[in-house]
């Protein structure tokens, strides 16, 4: 499986974080990408609180979570790091494993665009909009919250998490 990640250094609204966003180009095969089979795949590999939906045209972050994304249906340039970061376009199939901390918002996409979201055990996805935390205060919130123990694409330890040293 294809691997590539950036690390999105903290701004004056996000944290981003020293854990560098995985993404996974194609990791889920486009004719498996559907929403209940990619919640399913999420789970039985340690994810949890799944949801489907889209990815929020603002600025946000999770201070409560990591987070996975996984593309299943539409496509969309989703937007990473704040303003300064980086672009990532994703299809069916596509999956992004976002740190907590970094900020992502949907630049622009087809209407279709919906994506299974999950969280590792015990985390969630609680929204914090950019600029409605202290940096530092958000900063120190995530530095408590444990890597994920196993990939949520393939299940294997820890997978494309070892860019994370888990």
């Amino acid at each position: 499986m294809a691997l590539e990640n950036f690390v999105f250094e903290p701004d004056e609204t996000m944290p981003n974080s020293p854990l560098p966003l995985i993404v996974l180009p194609g990791a889920v095969p486009a004719g498996e990408a559907t929403p209940e089979a990619v919640q399913i795949r999420f789970e039985e590999n340690g994810w949890q609180g799944t949801w489907l939906y889209t990815v929020f045209d603002y600025w946000h972050y999770h201070v409560e979570g990591h987070e996975v994304l996984g593309c299943v249906s539409g496509e969309a340039t989703i937007g990473f790091g704040g303003d300064g970061g980086g672009k990532v376009a994703m299809t069916p199939g596509d999956v992004v494993v976002i740190p907590a901390g970094v900020g992502h918002r949907r630049l622009a996409g087809s209407s279709g665009f919906q994506v299974v979201g999950a969280y590792p055990p015990g985390q969630n996805g609680a929204i914090t909009r950019a600029g409605s935390l202290p940096v530092a205060a958000a900063a120190e919130r995530i530095a408590a919250l444990c890597l994920p123990r196993t990939d949520p694409v393939s299940g294997q330890l820890p997978g494309a998490l070892a860019v994370w040293g888990a």
